[in-house]
């Protein structure tokens, strides 16, 4: 899809400046950019995700892992 959006000069010459760096179109830097955005700005999803990388790998209890973190967790004011 196409659209046309107003974006300061300095940003659209940093843009130019990484898209050439990183031998990708403005349009491809522009869609990476707003796609990372919107996955920082949507941890509904990023749970998801560690959720489902969790289940992949499996649980494993660690003593040493639980007692590390049962001490951080005394140690922090709720």
């Amino acid at each position: 899809m196409k659209t046309a959006v107003s974006i300061p000069d300095q940003v659209y010459e940093r843009a130019e400046r990484l898209a050439r760096r990183t031998k990708r179109s403005r349009s491809r830097l522009f869609s990476d950019a707003l796609e990372e955005y919107l996955a920082r700005h949507a941890p509904e999803e990023i749970t998801e995700a560690m959720n489902r990388a969790c289940d992949q790998i499996g649980a494993t209890k660690d003593e040493f892992v639980s007692a590390a973190a049962r001490r951080a967790l005394q140690r922090t004011e709720w």
